[in-house]
């Protein structure tokens, strides 16, 4: 799998901002990847919600870009890819090359700059996009108490300790799924509805 130095995937998405681990590692593997033509489209929190926007195109077979939008033009680009480990589909994201392109800094600075993946459980695609993140404060009382429970680093102290996981793939996918119905182990639904497409979109 393609190693690209990139920016740390410090995401700051709509209720998630500095709540949503990262991992050095995706979530899957080739064969875990499946492709839902119903994800495609803009999607936000109301049907006239100007406050930000997730937009999905796609981008390959198995593969979509995904941009967040925010209403003052600020935007995040994303390679995504949707899988399946067992019952459960997810959504991994990653920062896509043009972040580290578009940076005015020395190619010895940008080398220190490390890509990540953020992954999300995806409930359902249809009528409402809902997915559900890790929780991070779970997960960082959870490794206090578990620390050999799978590998990672602490980032920062107290609340704001950002934790990056450092796992394989294989040792994500188990822990995540053992934990799948561990109570507080996923934070809040996010709930998005698909924005109608405007007639020049058509």
């Amino acid at each position: 799998m393609k190693k690209t130095l990139l920016p740390v995937a410090l995401v700051v998405l709509y209720g998630l901002a500095g709540c949503l681990p990262t991992s050095i590692n995706p979530l899957y593997t080739d064969k875990d990847l499946v492709f839902d033509p119903a994800l495609v489209g803009v999607w936000s929190d109301k049907d006239d919600s100007k406050e930000f926007t997730w937009t999905f195109e796609k981008a390959g077979e198995k593969s979509y870009k995904f941009v967040y939008a925010e209403t003052d033009g600020k935007a995040g680009r994303f390679d995504a890819r949707l899988l399946k480990i067992g019952d459960a589909r997810f959504l991994d994201f990653f920062p896509d090359e043009s972040g580290i392109e578009e940076m005015n800094r020395s190619d010895f600075y940008k080398i220190h700059l490390v890509r990540t993946h953020s992954f999300l459980r995806v409930s359902q695609i249809e009528p409402t996009l809902q997915m559900n993140p890790l929780d991070l404060k779970w997960l960082r009382e959870f490794l206090h108490k578990n620390p050999r429970a799978i590998r990672h680093e602490k980032v920062g102290d107290g609340d704001d300790a950002q934790i990056v996981l450092t796992a394989s793939t294989r040792e994500l996918q188990k822990f995540v799924l053992a934990h799948l119905k561990t109570e507080g182990a996923f934070g809040e639904p996010i709930n998005l509805k698909r924005q109608a497409a405007s007639k020049s979109q058509k």
